[in-house]
This record gives C-alpha cells, structure tokens and sequence, in this order.
C-alpha cells in the first residue's frame, strides 16, 4: 500500500522512545531509571480538580468556541498583563490540545513550500519535524560554542530571501539555557530590520531558577508585538502534561486564520481541561512557585553531582528542568571492551549496563552530548547519578 512521502519522512519522537523503552524495560521486572521524558513528576494543582469537577457536574461537556472559552482566554490575557504587563484580548489568543499542536498551527500560518525557518542548535526535536512537515525549510545557527547563546552575526548572516521566521526557545529545551536580555534584543532588530515573524516558545518560563530572570522579547522590544507569535501552557509549570492545554498569543489577523485552521484540525481542546486551566490560573500561583522551588534545589543536587563526575562537562541550567551533559572525551573509548562511537551508541550501552535511560543529543542536532531531566524524585535522581558516575569511572 501507497504511503506518502511526508509521512516516511518523519523521525519519531526520540524523547518519546527512550521513554517507550525503558517503560518497557520496566514492564519487564528491570530496575530501570529514566532521565528521559519533560514531564513533572507531581500532581496537578488541586483547584484543577476543582474546577474539573465542578465543569463536569454543571454538564459543561459539550463542543466549545475552537479558540477556547471565552473565560480562559480572558484570564489568559489576564496573566500576560500581570506578568509581563502586556495587553492582549481574548480574540489573539488560541486555546489547543497542547502546546505541540500550538507551535504546528503557527508555523503552518505563515510558511509556504520553501520558505525557510532559523532555529538555534541544540533544538527541540519537533520544530524540525513540524517545519519539514510543512515543506519548508529548516536553517540551523550552531550555538555550541558560544556556550550555547547565538552570535547575532550568525543569525544575520543564515538570513535570505527566503527566510520568514525565526523560533526561539528560552529557557531552552535541551540545554537550560536562557537568551539575554541584550541577545533577545539584538535578535528583535534583526527580525524588525529583515521583517520576519517571531515565534517565542517560553513554555518553560515560570521554571527559572537562582539569579536568573525570564523575560518575554515582545516586553524587552514592543514593537516585536506585531510580528511574535507566543507559545506558552499549562504542562511543564503545573504539572499538566496529560490535560493537553496549550496556547497561542498571535496578532487578530493571524489569529482568526490559525482559529480557522484549528477548526479543521481538532475543534476545541477537551472542555473539562479548559476549565481545569481557568482554576490554575485563578488559584495556583503558589503551587507554581512551590514545584519551581523543588525543581531549583534538584537542579543544584543534580550538577552538584555532574561535577564529580569524569570525562563530562555540562553548562549550569538556569531555567527548565534539564541539563546538557557534553560526553564527546567519551567518543572513541571503551566500557567494558565496547566501543562508545558516538552520542546515541553512549546511550545504548548506559541503559543496557546500567539501566539508566537519557536522550542522545544527536536527537536535538548536537552530537556528542546528552539531555539529562531531572524532573524526578531526589531519590531517583541520588541512584541514577551514582550509577552514571560509576558507568563513567568503568570508561577507559
């Protein structure tokens, strides 16, 4: 039977299959420890049960408006002028299944066949994924050694005539990293001077840790307000993974095309969730804080423990709840007479001898380094180190 190109050409999730393996692993009596997946280990907030609750009694179960309910977005706009103090309205904003779903629907409202996207590398693995799917073209600007920070001149010169949009992630997902203020600004010129989209992921932004500070590029260059599409939910900061919540700030005119398109898509997301993320909003700040208090003291437990560790080397996260572990000294040597020839053979032999699961950074478009979650228990994340370093000590 006919498949059709598009479809053969898609990569799977690599997140998704470390997670799928070890799962498996799991289900086969083995005492596996995965550093896989970008989910929170807690419970949602409990106003979002809450409000669940209280939707379902009132049988509000039905179809709703695609962009959303009216509330949500309302309260949507409420948090962006109270945490950013920019002012939005309910019709720039799209409510979806997610924030995934979110970022395929912004990018399908601007790119043609063709047009070309600039990401920074290390980059999420879907942005590649959807963009080709969109038959456009993906532009990479290497980051790596520049401590993971784009130079400015890099992005200037990966411009064409082609070139649409850039997509920026900060904090980043897979290094922790957050863009300057002064390189967010920089990048704002470029995008003003050569008139392009901005497409701003900050899904992570309440995960921010230590001295560090988020800010939003739409706050530290206004005139950015008429060409960014922003991309938040409700996943990594209140532990809502599985309530498929996300949403898309865009300017009115962008916005109504991308609400047309979602109504050939997926309709409106799940009713119940859209009222579990008005509770968040409404009620849940503190329970935001408390987890990103968590995360913050599992992410020093965690480098304090990379420190000590041989042959790696890492870049301190000061936001998400990852860290980028850089293992090229280990390319070419050996565990236990095997031969580690690269990033994904490291993270092949490490689940097979120590039944430890990370994601291999060629799966980001940066060899020769590992993302490592520390989106688990202390106590998981004590046993799963100690058996890295003794992997890692066992390589010569």
């Amino acid at each position: 039977m006919k498949l059709s190109q598009r479809i053969l050409g898609i990569k799977p999730s690599a997140t998704f299959a470390v997670d799928a393996k070890a799962k498996e692993l799991l289900n086969q009596g083995k005492d596996v420890i995965s550093f896989g997946a970008g989910e929170p280990d807690f419970i949602s907030p409990p106003a979002a049960f809450e409000y669940a609750e209280t939707a379902m009694k009132k049988g509000k179960t039905h179809y709703t408006p695609t962009p959303g309910i009216i509330e949500l977005r309302q309260e949507i706009c409420n948090y962006y002028q109270n945490r950013f103090d920019l002012k939005y309205t309910p019709d720039q904003v799209i409510v979806g299944c997610g924030a995934k779903p979110c970022i395929y629907e912004a990018l399908a409202g601007i790119i043609d066949p063709g047009d070309e996207v600039i990401v920074l590398a290390p980059t999420w693995v879907s942005y590649i994924e959807q963009i080709q799917l969109l038959e456009g073209k993906v532009v990479v600007v290497e980051t790596q050694n520049n401590d993971f920070i784009p130079a400015l001149e890099d992005i200037e010169a990966a411009i064409t005539d082609k070139t649409v949009a850039i997509l920026l992630n900060s904090p980043s997902n897979p290094t922790g990293v957050m863009l300057p203020e002064d390189t967010i600004k920089g990048i704002g010129q470029i995008i003003i001077k050569n008139n392009l989209w901005l497409i701003w992921d900050e899904i992570y932004e309440r995960l921010v840790y230590g001295q560090a500070k988020h800010v939003n590029a739409v706050q530290v260059v206004p005139e950015l307000m008429s060409r960014t599409m922003i991309i938040n939910g409700f996943s990594k900061a209140y532990a809502m993974t599985g309530w498929r919540i996300g949403y898309v700030i865009a300017p009115k005119e962008l916005a109504s095309k991308i609400n047309a398109l979602q109504s050939h898509l997926t309709s409106n997301p799940t009713s119940i969730a859209q009222w579990a993320a008005v509770g968040v909003l409404r009620h849940s700040n503190d329970d935001a804080i408390k987890m990103k208090d968590i995360f913050s003291q599992r992410r020093d437990l965690i480098c304090g423990l990379l420190r000590d560790m041989p042959h790696i080397t890492f870049p301190e996260p000061d936001g998400a709840f990852y860290v980028f572990v850089n293992v090229q000294q280990c390319i070419g040597k050996q565990y236990e007479g095997k031969v580690i020839e690269d990033d994904l053979s490291f993270c092949s032999i490490l689940l097979e001898a120590e039944l430890v699961a990370v994601v291999p950074g060629s799966a980001f478009l940066a060899p020769g380094y590992l993302r490592v979650s520390y989106a688990s228990s202390t106590e998981v994340i004590e046993e799963g180190m100690k058996r890295l370093k003794r992997f890692l000590q066992k390589i010569v």
